[in-house]
């Protein structure tokens, strides 16, 4: 009996001994978290089909985390809630110095810039004339919708606003139309993703600095070879004509590997002074 005891003893040692770092790897649960620059639907709309795409070529358990505001996605990151993110490039500057996150991929076809727009038949033709103008924003830190437009218009125009929270992209090109405030923030990739309605109704009175654009990053507690596999797999969907055109949702145009060095230029921005924590 002894014996037989020592010989299973044996085997079930061996087989934990053969047990790959993939294998153990995929029996992780791996989170996702997105900017919520978009209501909750359509973001599950453009990254659900990504994520399934994903668990499809890497084997990992991955799900999506979604967040009801962009503040909320704010002290997600902060607490380190997210193994991997989609997140705005300022972001990726706190997320680095709070939990080390690290950015894998971008979009290397384009660059980020905020725009600031106005009702088609408005009187404002330039950023001097919004000072103690109502202007609405996504969110305080929402990088190109709020951030650097905050950052300009006090730095550069040494002009004052009236700032309203609006929660979403979507929200401040509506409520520019119904006429709530004068101008709103956002990027243009959001204004060309809403109805043709919406976009007819706006016109586009100012255009930022130009910035690299949002990364997908990783926390530093995923293991180095999960990171890889991510990055091939995203890698992979980019050479492929139904891949590009699922990533084009995002927006990522023409997808490729990110460094800290391509958001090293935030840092020299005086950003932080209107960062809101």
């Amino acid at each position: 009996m002894k014996s037989l005891t020592r010989i299973i003893s044996l085997v079930v040692s061996l087989h934990l001994l053969a047990v790959s770092p993939i294998a153990v790897a995929a029996e992780s649960v791996y989170t996702l978290g997105v900017v919520p620059q978009f209501e909750s639907r359509q973001l599950s709309e453009i990254w659900q089909p990504i994520i399934d795409e994903l668990k499809r070529q890497t084997g990992l358990r991955l799900v999506l985390k979604f967040s009801p505001s962009i503040p909320e996605f704010e002290k997600q990151f902060s607490r380190g809630e997210f193994d991997f993110a989609y997140m705005n490039p300022y972001h990726l500057i706190v997320a680095h110095r709070k939990q080390g996150y690290q950015p894998l991929l971008r979009d290397v076809g384009r660059q980020l810039y905020g725009i600031i727009v106005v009702r088609k038949e408005s009187e404002l033709q330039s950023v001097e004339e919004l000072d103690g103008k109502k202007v609405a924003f996504p969110a305080p830190n929402a990088l190109g919708a709020a951030l650097i437009p905050r950052t300009e218009f006090a730095n550069k125009y040494h002009i004052e606003v009236d700032q309203v929270y609006a929660k979403s992209h979507s929200s401040v090109y509506l409520n520019v139309i119904l006429g709530v405030v004068d101008a709103g923030g956002g990027v243009q990739k959001t204004l060309a993703q809403q109805p043709p309605d919406i976009q007819d109704r706006l016109r586009v009175l100012y255009k930022t600095t130009k910035v690299s654009p949002h990364p997908i990053a990783a926390h530093q507690r995923v293991p180095e070879e999960v990171r890889q596999r991510v990055i091939e797999a995203f890698l992979n969907m980019g050479r492929s004509e139904a891949g590009k055109q699922q990533l084009a949702k995002i927006p990522i145009r023409q997808i490729g590997k990110a460094s800290l060095e391509h958001y090293e230029a935030l840092r020299e921005m005086g950003l932080e002074s209107f960062y809101i924590e």
